[in-house]
This record gives C-alpha cells, sequence and structure tokens, in this order.
C-alpha cells in the first residue's frame, strides 16, 4: 500500500490500471514560482514538496508525489485559470511540438527518491472553431497545457516520443523503476519488493 499525495483522477486511474494498492491523501504543500526554472526541475520540486509534506503525516508508509507541467519555447503551462488562458494555451500549442514533464518523489523511510520524465507531444493545427469547441466540453479545466490526451483532445495529437502515462500525468514505467531503487513493492504492503 502506498499514499498518493494528489488529487488527480488521472493518477488515480493510473494507479489502478496496473493493480497498484494506494490510497489518497491530498497535498497540501504549496508549489514553487515556476518563473526562470527548468520544466524537469520545477515537477521535480513540486513532486517533493508534495510527497514530504503528506510523508510527514504518515511516517510509516510510502508517499507518492507528482507534478506534471506543459512547456513550449521555454515557457511553462500549468492548469489555466479560466478559459480565456486555456484558449491562449491551445492557440500555442496548434501546430507545434511541446514537451510534457512529470516529476515525481516516493517519501519513505526519511528518504527521498525522485525521477522526471519528458514526453514530446506533435499538436495538429487547430482552427478557432476547433479551439473554441474543445473549449465548450469543458475538459481543458484542470490539465496542464488546457488538454487532456486520454479525452477529446486525443483527435488533436498527431504523434508524442516518449510515455504516453507521463501525458495523462504519471510516467509508469519511471515510477516502476523508482519504487525498485526504493524497494517499494507497487502490488503489497509497501515493504520491500520481492526483486
Amino acid at each position: 500500500m502506498i499514499i498518493l499525495a494528489s488529487a488527480s483522477p488521472r493518477r488515480r486511474e493510473l494507479l489502478q490500471q496496473i493493480g497498484c494498492s494506494f490510497r489518497v491523501e491530498v497535498s497540501q504543500a504549496e508549489e514553487v514560482d515556476c518563473q526562470g526554472l527548468q520544466p524537469s526541475v520545477v515537477v521535480e520540486k513540486n513532486a517533493y514538496l508534495k510527497a514530504a509534506a503528506v510523508a510527514a503525516l504518515y511516517p510509516d508508509m510510502p508517499v507518492l508525489g507528482a507534478d506534471t507541467v506543459v512547456s513550449l519555447d521555454d515557457d511553462i503551462f500549468g492548469k489555466p485559470r479560466d478559459k480565456e488562458q486555456a484558449r491562449e494555451m491551445l492557440t500555442r500549442l496548434s501546430g507545434r511540438t511541446h514537451q510534457v514533464s512529470t516529476g515525481i518523489a516516493i517519501a519513505w523511510q526519511n528518504k527521498i527518491w525522485q525521477a522526471y520524465e519528458t514526453t514530446e507531444v506533435d499538436f495538429a493545427p487547430l482552427s478557432p472553431a476547433e479551439i473554441d469547441r474543445y473549449l465548450a466540453t469543458g475538459e481543458h479545466a484542470d490539465k496542464a497545457g488546457a488538454y487532456g490526451i486520454q479525452g477529446r483532445a486525443a483527435v488533436f495529437i498527431e504523434q508524442i516520443r516518449g510515455s504516453y502515462s507521463n501525458v495523462v500525468g504519471l510516467p509508469l514505467h519511471c515510477l516502476y523503476g523508482l519504487a525498485q531503487k526504493a524497494g517499494i513493492d507497487l502490488y503489497g504492503n509497501g515493504e520491500g519488493s520481492s526483486s
């Protein structure tokens, strides 16, 4: 059993997909200001802060923190604050290749293991009408870069290079490797793995 320090339903679904034994305790950690920082630094710091905050409350349980951002031209796109900002994000992503980075951190036994994954995503050119139609679904809300690859925005994506689950919000292969380093069995009680 691990604790997922995230409110993200996508991360819950991914852990359920692989049969991971977990429960959710949403972290109250304040995220770092991303201005002037590389995406990999931002997501690793935020994942660390989220995991550490929950681990302080549950010191005997392994805690998983995660953070995902979209980046383009050295600009970081988090979750849009409103529909107008979402429109701006999608307009900039249209017809371009952007990066999705997710940082993960496992806090357990007074140690923290960290990693991050970056995936390249090619967006098709989008007309203003297509963007408006997508925004009308409301799917953009609460998603880094104002879109969800696992939802209706899948039709906008021409190609990805890297981990699909990373774009959804949790790089599963990366998580598996990190859990092995920490000695955590994702499918068991959180204690040492059999490998």
